[in-house]
Parts: structure tokens; sequence; C-alpha cells
């Protein structure tokens, strides 16, 4: 039995995992910004679900979470990073109103409510589960403030993959594809300052037309993380979907193809040599 400590769980992935792991039988701390969005999704299962407030801009809630957490269960062995929202719209249409707030949510965030758990998974090891995106793989045209927050976690999580090796902490990036959540409607915010010079190269308008007609079944996206999660050999980079796992490969390819091509010329910069 394993015990979460999950952010994010109003809706979405978040609340899927959590319901999917207390029904298998493991415990779960599942939170909220908002507690009472919740707190009816853990009345099934007497006290293997409890439900807290966290938000995760408000580093004091995450660690009251952890504390109340080791309080009811003597602490937790996997925490998931899930709190998280999208900002669609070219990177000159954004302003700063628009996209810090989504970075002081996707990534200082998680950053707080990791150094306000790493006390506890010290102790005794276990994993850290941080959702990023398909979009945390490669840039696109109308993503870049969601692309550059998702690429901050894929950083964050290398590193802390090697930082907490020696204590038996492993980090599961886990990278998703156009799944059938809510994340493309209530998730996501778009640019208000919309410019008709951005109209051929921003992906802007990708919600209206492909919100509830994503390909990929949540459920089975929630089985294969339960998965990566209970494996030995689980990965560090986890894509999720035919749509995450070509977006890998043309990332890779264009990556070979630019190291390939200038080789010769850009690693001829070193001091010349007697």
């Amino acid at each position: 039995m394993k015990t979460w400590l999950i952010t994010g769980s109003s809706s979405g992935f978040g609340q899927r995992l959590a319901l999917a792991a207390v029904r298998r039988g493991d415990q779960v701390i599942a939170t909220a910004r908002n507690v009472k969005a919740i707190e009816a999704m853990a009345e099934p299962f007497g006290g293997r679900m409890i439900t807290l407030p966290l938000d995760v801009t408000a580093a004091a809630t995450a660690k009251a979470a952890v504390a109340r957490a080791v309080e009811a269960f003597g602490g937790f062995d996997v925490l998931v990073n899930n709190a998280g929202y999208g900002l669609f719209g070219a990177i000159e249409e954004g302003t700063p109103e628009e996209y810090r707030p989504m970075f002081e949510v996707n990534v200082f965030g998680l950053i707080e409510t990791t150094r306000a758990a790493l006390p506890v998974l010290r102790r005794s090891g276990g994993t850290i589960v941080n959702m990023s995106s398909g979009a945390g793989i490669a840039g696109s045209g109308g993503g870049g403030y969601y692309n550059a927050a998702k690429f901050a976690v894929e950083g964050i999580s290398e590193a802390l993959a090697g930082e907490l090796e020696p204590f038996g902490i492993r980090v599961l990036i886990v990278e998703p594809g156009p799944f059938r959540t809510d994340f493309l409607g209530r998730s996501i915010t778009l640019a208000a300052n919309e410019m008709p010079e951005y109209a051929a190269s921003s992906r802007k308008r990708y919600r209206e037309t492909n919100d509830g007609n994503q390909a990929g079944d949540p459920d089975k996206a929630i089985a294969v993380i339960l998965q990566a999660v209970d494996a030995d050999d689980a990965p560090l980079h986890l894509p999720l979907g035919p749509v995450a796992h070509a977006i890998a490969e043309r990332k890779m390819a264009a990556f070979r193809r630019d190291i390939e091509a200038w080789r010769s010329v850009s690693i001829a910069t070193d001091f010349d040599q007697p």
C-alpha cells in the first residue's frame, strides 16, 4: 500500500489519479486550492482518503498539508505535482498579468510543494511524479508561455532526479499528449490581446476545435502512471499517448540534425593547444 499526496485534485488527471489510487487500496491526501470542491470525493473511502486545502502559490499551505499528512498517515511515499494550467497565445500577445501567474502555479508552486515534501520523502524514499506535457518536450507557436513553464518543470525534475537518487527517491516526469480531460476547458486561458499578425503562426484557437475531441483515454493514462510508480525500472521521462511520442521523436530527430549539420564548426571553440 502506498500513500499519495496529490496537488490539483479537483479535476483532470489529479482527480482521476486520486480516485484510482484509493480504489486499489492505497491511502491518498487529495488537495486543492478550494478544498470544498473535493470533500465529497473522499466520503466513500472512510479514512483512506483525506482532503486538504493546498494553494501551491502559498508555500505555507504546502507545509501545512505535509504536516497534516504526517499526522494522519505517518507520512507519504508518492508526491504528485499536478496543479497547473495553460496560457495560449503568441509571445507578443501575452502580458505580465497573464503569464506571471501561470509561472507562479506551474513552476514556483511545484518548487515550493516539493521543498515542503522533501524532508518527509528523504526519511524513507519514494517517488515524485511531476506532471509535464508534450508541450514540455518541444515548443510550438501559440504555446510559448506554457512551453516555457513545462520546460522549466522538465529541467527541475531532471536535476531533482540526480540530487535525490542517494536518498532512494525517484522522479517521474509524465508528459501527456491530448487526453479527454477538461484541460482545454477550465484549465486553459487565452491571451486577451489577439493580434491578427499571428493568426497563421499561433495555435491559440487549438482549444476551439479539440476540446472534447481528444483521442486519449485519461483512464488508460492513469493506469500507465500507476504502473510506472509501482515499477522498479520506471523511466525518468514518460510520454503518454502517440501524439506525445511523435513530438519526442520529431524533437530528437531535429536536434540530431542541428548537431550534425554544424558539428565541425560548433565544436572548434577551445583554445588552440600548443
